[in-house]
């Protein structure tokens, strides 16, 4: 049995090898060779006809950026159309090219590019100097790893012990040094000396449309593929949408964006022969004391684990003999990962693997050995929850089964350790959207209003369309993650309260949320209910039509809220003041009606608010007679975006 489990282990370690260095060729690849100028490719998610509206705005936009004399940072992004013809395109130049340089260089890319993927609603090429890539998806912000080519050099480096160590080390400079860089250009190279004088010169750069986070994340990942695609060369590509490497033995950019010609990054210095042969032995016996030692703690602890699995099953503490308990037991056992195995797939919970933090612990980026991303939300180490608690947790939201609702894929439980492994959704949150100046306003109508109607759905689900009825209680924009098509979905159960289905209030004595989305029924006396959800989402969507924040704001000579201000606007019927302004004016009548639906919902009584499944049905119909909103709630200003607000029963008196 061991040796078939070995036998696995290794086919699934080939597998992944393979489909890293011989990534699946197409027909719509361009030449991407070490020696060839130009590699391309075409994608096969659409196609539009030739001599169309998305032709013309394709070929329009395109050559905008090579004609652009306004815009000399190398980068440029950018979208033309509308609705089914709306084109998105971002370039990127090599940060020491010059100006002309970098106009020819994206002339002549967008000519091959237009030229090898006709028809193709999406395409990328990558040319020694420049990248140019367009998409009829929102790519902006985006951290896209996806499609990547690695080009390793034919040539061997003289001293190939020493130069890996150095490389390393110089890969890892440049990386976080681009990463650091401004908005404008996240572009590094420098050059290192390997022991014995043969040298290194290399470069790392993001697209300046990602964050520092993003950016770090992709160089670091492409730093982890050079051993596997050009190990042993002396030269080699990684080359990603969001960002790329190069290593060469010669200088191959312009000696003045070298930051390293005069202050080079420390390498060990060559050792004497016989404190290097003392220092290899002690290295080598070192080693395979680790390599015994590690192979007899997993053979040890695979035998233990086999007959602890075979002894008994994971239970919880409820009546054995139940048949539904029965059931849960088995999805607890199919949902808990082994820690070791989310720890290395999150490389240690590394920093440059950190997505963000919430009020109940960190999440971090992962990716288990099969290649499947995830998110693993690490649980901070003051939770009260006790493990039964937690089990019964996992167990409720692994069934909570929606397309608007963030997937649950498993837990993992050791001593003060409690993890919570969910579905990888690669757009980030809502708020790094709507109210990021850069990306905003990339975020058309369209998009807006289909998250709108997704996160409706998904409420719905929970309040009743599930098979236990769920509040929520902690709605807002960075809990609403968004997928590669743009899909939202909710995402942070960790406020949650479970109802039964006939329930329609609850009371706590600990009030939990965050400042602005909650009904003041809850911060006030703690009552909640499936209102109190209402009311969060009517705040979302003042959020995402006006792209302005729940909290204060200058409105002229004054400070205001957006609750005070979207209801000022509508009273006056200045409603347009409230719309954001990248918005066109086609969509009129559906933000107008998506303002006034917004503030049904955060109206001051409870019982004036609308069900979602109301909600739901207003946004589904048009011809739908809506109601005359009442004044909402009165919002106490606090610092926007704080964390959690926790009101105990002393402060509530």
């Amino acid at each position: 049995m061991g040796s078939s489990r070995s036998m696995l282990v290794f086919i699934n370690l080939a597998i992944i090898i393979l489909n890293l260095v011989a990534p699946t060729i197409s027909q719509d690849d361009g030449p991407c060779t070490p020696t060839a100028d130009y590699c391309w490719k075409c994608s096969d998610t659409g196609t539009y006809t030739a001599g169309d509206k998305y032709e013309e705005n394709l070929n329009s936009l395109l050559y905008s950026f090579s004609s652009n004399t306004q815009n000399n940072s190398g980068f440029y992004s950018s979208s033309r159309g509308q609705d089914s013809n709306k084109i998105n395109a971002i370039a990127l130049c090599r940060g020491d090219l010059s100006l002309d340089s970098c106009r020819a260089c994206l002339n002549k890319s967008t000519d091959i590019l237009l030229q090898n993927c006709s028809t193709h609603k999406e395409a990328i090429i990558w040319a020694e100097p420049c990248m140019v890539r367009y998409s009829n998806k929102l790519i902006f912000g985006i951290e896209q790893t996806n499609p990547f080519k690695h080009l390793p050099s034919p040539n061997y480096p003289r001293n190939p012990k020493q130069f890996e160590p150095v490389l390393t080390h110089l890969l890892g400079n440049l990386s976080d040094t681009a990463a650091s860089r401004n908005s404008l250009q996240k572009f590094a190279a420098g050059h290192a000396t390997v022991p014995g004088g043969e040298p290194i010169y290399a470069l790392a750069q993001c697209t300046p449309d990602i964050d520092k986070q993003n950016c770090s994340s992709c160089l670091k990942q492409s730093v982890t593929e050079i051993p596997i695609c050009c190990g042993g060369r002396n030269g080699g590509r990684v080359l990603k949408p969001s960002c790329n490497l190069r290593y060469e033995n010669n200088s191959f950019f312009a000696s003045s964006a070298d930051s390293f010609v005069d202050n080079p990054p420390a390498v060990p210095a060559a050792p004497a022969l016989e404190e290097a042969k003392k220092k290899s032995n002690t290295k080598q016996t070192v080693i395979i004391i680790v390599v015994v030692l590690v192979v007899f703690v997993t053979i040890f602890s695979s035998i233990c684990f086999f007959f602890r699995v075979k002894k008994r099953r994971v239970k919880l503490e409820q009546d054995e003999n139940s048949e539904d308990d029965s059931e849960d037991v088995s999805l607890v056992e199919s949902l808990q990962y082994d820690f070791e195995t989310i720890r290395s797939a999150t490389d240690d919970f590394s920093d440059a693997n950190k997505l963000g933090r919430g009020g109940f612990g960190a999440v971090y980026k992962g990716r288990l050995l099969n290649g499947q991303p995830i998110a693993v939300k690490r649980l901070s180490e003051n939770s009260e929850q006790g493990d039964r608690e937690f089990k019964n947790e996992v167990m409720l939201l692994a069934q909570l089964q929606h397309r608007n609702l963030v997937r649950l894929l498993g837990f993992c439980l050791k001593t003060d350790e409690r993890l919570l492994i969910y579905e990888y959704v690669p757009n980030t949150s809502l708020d790094h959207f709507i109210f990021d100046t850069n990306n905003h306003e990339h975020l058309d109508w369209e998009t807006r209003y289909k998250i709108i109607g997704g996160i409706a759905r998904g409420i719905l689900y929970l309040h009743e369309d599930s098979r236990v009825r769920i509040i929520h209680r902690d709605l807002k924009t960075s809990n609403i993650l968004l997928d590669e098509d743009m899909n939202p979905k909710i995402a942070d159960f960790g406020m949650a309260r479970l109802f039964a289905i006939d329930q329609t209030q609850g009371d706590t004595r600990t009030v939990g949320g965050t400042y602005g989305y909650m009904a003041p029924e809850y911060v006030i006396h703690g009552r909640f209910s499936v209102k109190t959800d209402v009311f969060s989402f009517g705040v979302l969507v003042l959020e995402i039509v006006s792209g302005k924040k729940i909290g204060s704001f200058r409105y002229g000579e004054n400070e205001v809220d957006l609750l005070t201000y979207a209801w000022r606007n509508w009273r006056e019927d200045t409603i347009e003041n409230i719309i954001d302004p990248v918005l066109t004016a086609s969509s009129r009548i559906e933000t107008m009606r998506c303002i006034h639906i917004g503030l049904l919902c955060v109206q001051e009584n409870v019982v004036d608010r609308p069900t979602v499944a109301s909600v739901v049905s207003m946004l589904n119909s048009q011809s739908l007679a809506l109601s005359v909103p009442s004044q909402p709630a009165f919002y106490i200003y606090h610092k926007t975006g704080s964390d959690i607000l926790t009101l105990t029963e002393s402060d509530q008196s």
